[in-house]
């Protein structure tokens, strides 16, 4: 039980961040959670090497590289003033914010959007003096929330669309999930500006256009944007027409990423400026939560135990507490099966999808986009949100997702 015991102190060390005069990386504890199953014997180094999912890893990497042309080249933020400039007010700033980067998630992927907004909330906190916990907060329930609506809005999803017989995935994610997901937007838009009344006022904002940096390199990023947009669109189409056919997510996130690192003069630049801390902290979070799931502990808490366990209250209460011990990936992989074999319908995956999803709200460690943002604004901008910044929102947040979300499911 030793790997249950390194959890636990990695969740009170990236609740802590500090201890005496040493200030711990989120990257850093995980990596020390995983060093230490390794060292006490708990997953053999050749396990833990297979423990680390590659489409993931490449994935990740794939639209880190292409987020840093967008940004290098200045393109992005000078697109960010057509995206938003018609929000008068610093309360209609965040309500575009929510809704743009929402809708945005259901498509591009909650952690692609994670990687390309964190920058953008930066630069509109700048830029209008508000605070970046806000908007950073802001952006990380907004695209955690919207990717539930989508089969392609977030892994877990898409392995419930699928391994758990769904027909017509699209359709039948958007009938049970569309509407709730809408109504949950408005709630992170309510309680993001309840908890930070002073930040969003009815004063008029004034808008100004970033210039393009570099010219060259904005070309390409325009390109990365047609290839990012076209193999999406790919995706989606084949979901719909060959839903048997393989078009791996990595492959989208590594075409995104090849006119800056191969055609750019400054690609040695885009791999250094790359965000290798977070690829860190996911290696290191596959190593150890595979040493938890070697213990066999968590599979006793969702061992099948007749339809109840089916049902779609069960089927959110379990999933959004244990998604924060290993993840809603594993989580949705392990669920999956027990749901099938208890006679759960269509009614329970979407369940399944949804609470593993607004898992994310919950707790930083609960959706690994919440770990892109953070680790992105503490390299680009010195700033963070701590544990318990992100709880005292989430927590009321998760709460309501999860009641609106059964509520449909059980009555709509």
């Amino acid at each position: 039980m030793f790997p249950i015991a390194v959890l636990l102190a990695v969740f009170a060390l990236i609740a802590l961040r500090q201890v005496g005069r040493f200030r711990f990386g989120i990257w850093q504890v995980m990596c020390a959670g995983a060093g230490a199953v390794l060292i006490s014997g708990d997953i053999t180094p050749v396990r833990a090497a297979r423990a680390v999912d590659p489409d993931v890893m490449l994935f990740l990497f794939g639209m880190f590289a292409a987020g840093q042309t967008l940004e290098l080249s200045g393109w992005m933020a000078h697109k960010e003033y057509e995206l938003f400039k018609r929000a008068g007010t610093e309360e209609g700033l965040l309500f575009a914010l929510v809704f743009f980067m929402g809708a945005a998630s259901a498509f591009l992927m909650n952690d692609t959007v994670a990687i390309i907004g964190t920058p953008v909330a930066l630069l509109l906190a700048k830029k209008h003096g508000i605070s970046p916990k806000a908007l950073l907060l802001a952006l990380a329930f907004s695209i955690t929330t919207g990717s539930a609506m989508s089969p392609i809005g977030n892994p877990q999803n898409l392995l419930v669309a699928v391994n758990g017989g769904i027909a017509s995935p699209f359709l039948t994610f958007f009938k049970y999930l569309a509407v709730p997901t809408v109504i949950n937007l408005g709630a992170v838009f309510l309680l993001v500006r309840a908890f930070y009344p002073g930040e969003f006022t009815d004063a008029r904002l004034a808008h100004s256009q970033e210039p393009v940096k570099d010219k060259a390199l904005a070309g390409l990023a325009r390109i990365t944007v047609f290839v990012l947009g076209l193999m999406i669109a790919a995706k989606i189409a084949l979901a719909w027409l060959a839903p048997g056919l393989e078009f791996r997510l990595t492959w989208i996130a590594l075409a995104a990423a090849a006119p800056g690192l191969l055609f750019s003069s400054r690609r040695f630049e885009i791999l250094r400026r790359t965000d290798w801390t977070t690829l860190a902290f996911f290696a290191a979070m596959f190593v150890l939560t595979r040493a938890v799931w070697n213990t066999g502990f968590i599979q006793g808490f969702i061992a099948p135990s007749g339809a109840g366990i089916a049902g779609p209250g069960p089927v959110m209460a379990v999933s959004i507490v244990l998604s924060q011990l290993i993840s809603n990936v594993p989580l949705v992989a392990l669920y999956l099966p027990v749901i099938r074999q208890a006679g759960g319908g269509t009614p329970a995956m979407m369940a399944l999808a949804a609470a593993s999803t607004i898992a994310g709200n919950l707790f930083i460690l609960g959706a690994a986009s919440n770990v892109i943002i953070i680790q992105a604004a503490e390299k680009k901008a010195g700033q963070t949100i701590t544990f318990l910044e992100f709880a005292r929102v989430g927590i009321p947040l998760t709460f309501i997702n999860a009641i609106i979300y059964w509520l449909f499911l059980k009555y709509v």
